[in-house]
């Protein structure tokens, strides 16, 4: 997919230390956050996860998400390392929905249909960051974004945040919201579209990486990746992860890996409920991920081509994996799926929570 892209004159990564500080406006740059021997760092361009850096099992420090080393890469990037992607995450078929009688014409970016907001959605926008504490007991960050009405065919005036925050215990939590300032109702899937390798982002690929999936049914796809609109039992499929197994275990039994939405298996009550474990036996390091939303994409990297990243190590297929909890593809056409539509005055809130430890 063609991004929309613009030129910037920053070209290396530079780390930004700020406590409150608010960015120019228009302007990169690279933020961290750290917390005993955890280290994050992002960039504003796209509300990015750059690095997670962490111990294994051994104490050697690796960095777990794929990425890039420059800005510019990440202006270029088609792969959303790392991103924030919205205003609508994942597909909508034929970039058209209706909503309370008028129907909205979107920009196609994937065939006729559209993909993670659009040729411009929010992973190729300037974010504000409006906070930024790197000490205390809770370091954090919040990037800032006003989506005009109209943006990619979305109705709707929104003012989003993202906010990444370390807590004890090796936890990390993201917190996505909007606020519907304008006048016309809108739909918003706000979700962080990270690739995940644990055993180091130049290991190599995922497949012996074992998940363990908290969904007994998941949504079957076309051959453009769109929602059939049915909700299907994932027992005797290879999408079956309610134990833990190996990534590569049933690949092979798709076309080309997994990218694919479940539907969680939500406790009735909870803010929050268990949606997959990771497991890496190498490094030894865990990854459980919790949240509020309905459904969660599971993606493999089945795209990933030879793509220089960070250190110049060159990703291929399956050099990481997404798990981009969601409201479900395509849902603005398919009434039988949970809605997330944010009327005028009304506010959108996704949660994320992400513990890592060593076995």
């Amino acid at each position: 997919m063609a991004k929309v892209t613009v030129l910037l004159c920053f070209c290396v990564l530079a780390v930004v230390v700020s406590v409150n500080a608010h960015t120019e406006k228009g302007k990169v740059g690279i933020y961290e956050l750290k917390r005993g021997d955890m280290s994050l760092k992002f960039t504003n361009w796209g509300a990015t996860l750059v690095s997670f850096v962490l111990p294994d099992k051994n104490g050697k420090l690796i960095d777990i998400v794929l990425g890039y080393d420059t800005i510019k890469q990440y202006k270029n990037d088609t792969t959303y390392f790392g991103a924030t992607v919205g205003r609508v995450a994942n597909r909508i078929k034929g970039a058209q929905f209706k909503l309370h009688g008028n129907t909205y014409k979107l920009v196609p970016n994937e065939g006729k249909n559209m993909l993670h907001g659009g040729p411009k959605g929010y992973a190729d926008v300037v974010w504000e960051v409006t906070k930024h504490l790197n000490e205390g007991d809770e370091p954090h960050i919040v990037f800032s974004y006003h989506s005009f009405d109209g943006e990619e065919g979305f109705p709707g005036e929104i003012v989003v945040t993202v906010r990444y925050t370390l807590l004890a215990d090796n936890r990390l939590t993201v917190v996505m919201k909007a606020r519907n300032i304008g006048k016309k109702a809108t739909p918003v899937n706000i979700a962080n579209h990270a690739y995940w390798n644990l055993g180091g982002h130049n290991n190599g690929d995922i497949l012996s990486e074992k998940i363990q999936i908290f969904a007994s049914k998941y949504t079957p796809v076309d051959s453009e990746l769109i929602p059939t609109g049915k909700i299907e039992a994932v027992k005797g499929t290879p999408f079956d992860f309610l134990k833990p197994n190996a990534i590569g275990s049933r690949i092979k039994q798709l076309p080309k890996g997994y990218d694919i939405n479940y539907a969680l298996d939500g406790v009735r009550g909870r803010k929050i409920w268990k949606a997959a474990v990771v497991q890496d036996k190498n490094s030894g390091i865990q990854m459980e991920l919790s949240t509020n939303a309905p459904g969660l994409q599971f993606y493999t990297g089945n795209m990933i081509k030879d793509v220089k990243g960070k250190d110049g190590f060159v990703y291929k297929a399956h050099a990481g994996l997404c798990l981009e909890t969601q409201w479900y593809p395509d849902y603005v056409n398919q009434p039988n799926f949970p809605q997330s539509v944010v009327e005028p005055g009304k506010k959108y809130k996704h949660v994320m929570m992400y513990k890592f430890s060593t076995h």
